[in-house]
């Protein structure tokens, strides 16, 4: 049928992120606050509540769950290179020489 999507429990979906699953329902938690931020982002998670009143079993799409791995993906940036700063022998408006007067003779 192409309305069947594999849909996972959240202990399934926490060994996939690879956090525990009390972090993973904390993040549910934060994402329907709009708190949730993963590397710098604000994240949302979309996810499945059955019963009633929506206290029902939680249920997680395998692709939103790889949404959300790849959003904790790093990717190493280039370093640029460092330029050694060239050592100043005078201060920008001051045009005498430093030091004690008598030093200068």
């Amino acid at each position: 049928m192409p309305f069947e999507t594999d849909l996972l429990s959240p202990a399934q979906a926490g060994c996939r992120l690879g956090i525990s699953v009390t972090t993973f329902y904390d993040w549910l938690g934060m994402s329907d606050k709009g708190l949730l931020v993963i590397r710098g982002q604000p994240v949302t998670i979309d996810y499945f509540q059955g019963g009633p009143q929506g206290q029902g079993r939680i249920r997680i799409e395998a692709a939103e769950v790889e949404r959300l791995r790849e959003l904790m993906r790093v990717r190493p940036q280039r370093l640029k290179p460092v330029r050694q700063p060239t050592p100043r022998q005078g201060f920008p408006g001051i045009t005498v020489p430093l030091g004690r007067p008598d030093n200068h003779r």
